[in-house]
């Protein structure tokens, strides 16, 4: 059976936030057909901001992927079923910097109308245009130990809010 992505109005998503984050994952993409990069998170929000449907996404500086970010202006977030996971996990764990990993991967790239890339077998696609960018600040948090935790080497994380402007679904 042909895997098909069809488009759907981002309130008739179905899916459980917390289960997209912490459970399935996904890839964060930005780039363009001549150079891409991707990698996987499970850290993110979705909601409301400014009166328009938002994805939040959040990079550390020394990803590959951080600079692909900056320069771009829209970005994709690619959800996999379980059965992907390995893959997720290697994609995880590969940089982009020193080897091609979607090329070892199982995924096809498709590019969007924008220019955007996301990936075949995703089961739920969201198609970001970035609308706002901002270091996270040692100064701003509140509850202790999160620094000391999360990070021990001051590498905070950049959130990337993101207008959620189409989505695509195989359900």
């Amino acid at each position: 059976m042909e895997h098909i992505l069809r488009p759907v109005h981002v309130k008739q998503l179905n899916d459980n936030s917390f289960s997209l984050l912490e459970d399935e994952w996904m890839l964060i993409t930005a780039g363009n057909k001549e150079n891409y990069n991707t990698m996987t998170a499970s850290w993110g929000a979705f909601g409301v901001l400014w009166n328009k449907p938002v994805a939040i996404c959040f990079i550390r500086p020394q990803r590959f992927t951080f600079a692909f970010m900056n320069k771009s202006q829209s970005f994709t977030l690619s959800f996999f079923e379980s059965k992907y996971k390995a893959e997720l996990n290697q994609i995880g764990n590969t940089s982009g910097r020193f080897t091609n990993k979607i090329e070892k991967s199982k995924f096809t790239p498709v590019f969007t109308k924008n220019d955007t890339i996301y990936f075949q077998e995703a089961r739920l696609v969201m198609e970001c245009r970035k609308i706002y960018i901002h270091d996270l600040q040692p100064d701003n948090f509140i509850q202790p130990g999160l620094i000391d935790d999360i990070y021990p080497t001051g590498d905070f994380h950049r959130m990337f809010i993101g207008e959620i402007l189409h989505c695509l679904t195989s359900e």
